[in-house]
């Protein structure tokens, strides 16, 4: 990974969402795919099809590579219909990998209706009146 999942900027990062997670090690691609199944979308800067191109299903991944290198060309040449970018300016290579995850999991919340998320705030001090009751 690059980095220890222990280490104490990490854990701060991730401040209190640290119970959420489902945290699985892998030996590489290799091991990854051979202990899943489902639909996988790889997301590289180098696809034709852009992200919310596609209809992602239950049981589907989302998978990216290092920020430095990305996926492997041959994984991206034998899944040419599964790939998708984020689209950019021709000037910036990419966004920072965090970005993109981001990206790409509110794109596949978005398209399931964000399961289990509350999707209407309120604020505290105020309470919203209509248009006709101001």
């Amino acid at each position: 990974m690059g980095f220890s999942i222990d280490d104490k900027k990490l854990k701060h990062a991730g401040l209190d969402y640290w119970h959420f997670l489902d945290i699985s090690y892998y030996e590489g691609l290799t091991d990854f795919f051979d202990k899943n199944t489902g639909e996988f979308f790889y997301y590289s800067t180098k696809a034709v099809n852009t992200y919310c191109d596609v209809k992602y299903h239950d049981n589907c991944y989302i998978i990216f590579g290092r920020e430095d290198k990305g996926l492997p060309e041959d994984l991206l040449y034998r899944n040419k219909e599964k790939c998708v970018r984020i689209p950019m300016i021709d000037e910036a290579r990419s966004l920072n990998l965090s970005n993109s995850v981001a990206i790409g999991a509110y794109e596949v919340l978005r398209q399931w209706d964000f399961p289990e998320l509350q999707n209407k705030g309120q604020l505290t001090k105020y309470i919203w009146k209509s248009e006709n009751n101001t």
